[in-house]
Parts: structure tokens; C-alpha cells; sequence
């Protein structure tokens, strides 16, 4: 069961990588598809959590347009905060429609993606982009 619910994280999140900020994936509806299969959620909430990540697609796209157009390039911590920001802003969103295990699921998922797209970009930043500073631990 676990090496299931990991073999399909990794496929969602690994198809969430191919996705460009500035543009909605073409097969963002079988991509909803598979996260409504690992939540388990019903119909109405798949409603809901499309609408959700939709906003906050838009958001992400808006900020990138945003820095493009202003002719400044906002530094990686810049980014990293803002979408942190909107990541959180999603998951206040989603918690009224999602049960705990359910938000709970979402989240690994999230935490997944994330450490696909370090791996992605490497451990010194997007390509071509500023490096963000040595981690402090």
C-alpha cells in the first residue's frame, strides 16, 4: 500500500514538475484526475480543490508576469517567499473542504513536489538564476 500511495505521489508530483509557471499544464484535467484518486475525494471536493489550485496557479502566474513586465528580476528568496506564501494560502483554503487525512495526504504531496523540484534545479537554485544563500542549520 505505501509503495502504491508513493509510486502515485511520485507520477502526480512528477507530472506537476513538467508544468511551467506561466502557463497551465494541457493535461491539467488528468492531473486532477490522479490527485482526486490519491485524496479520495468526491466530487464536490474535487470541485472545490480544482477551483483552489486554480487561484492559486493564477496567482503564481500573475507574480511571474508581474516580476517579467517590471524589467526587475526578483532574487530566489524572493520567489521562495512568495510562494511559500501562496502554498499556505492554499492549504488554509483546503482545509474546510478536506478531511484531516485527506489535508494531511495533500501536504506530503506538497512537501514531495518540492523536494522533486530542489532535486530538478539542483541544490544552487533554478537554472541560470541567483543562487539562494548556504543554509544556516
Amino acid at each position: 500500500m505505501k509503495a502504491t500511495m508513493f509510486a502515485l505521489a511520485l507520477l502526480w508530483a512528477g507530472a506537476l514538475c513538467a508544468q511551467t509557471p506561466t502557463a497551465a499544464p494541457p493535461n491539467a484535467a488528468a492531473h486532477l484526475d490522479k490527485l482526486a484518486t490519491l485524496l479520495d475525494l468526491t466530487d464536490a471536493q474535487k470541485t472545490q480543490v480544482q477551483a483552489v489550485l486554480e487561484a492559486e496557479h493564477a496567482k503564481i502566474r500573475a507574480a511571474h508576469e508581474q516580476a517579467k513586465a517590471s524589467g526587475t528580476k526578483p532574487d530566489w528568496e524572493q520567489m521562495k517567499a512568495l510562494h511559500q506564501q501562496i502554498q499556505q494560502e492554499t492549504l488554509q483554503k483546503l482545509t474546510p473542504v478536506l478531511s484531516e487525512a485527506q489535508l494531511k495526504k495533500f501536504q506530503t504531496l506538497q512537501e514531495m513536489h518540492h523536494e522533486m523540484m530542489h532535486e530538478h534545479f539542483g541544490h544552487s537554485g533554478p537554472p541560470g538564476g541567483d543562487t539562494p544563500p548556504p543554509s544556516q542549520n
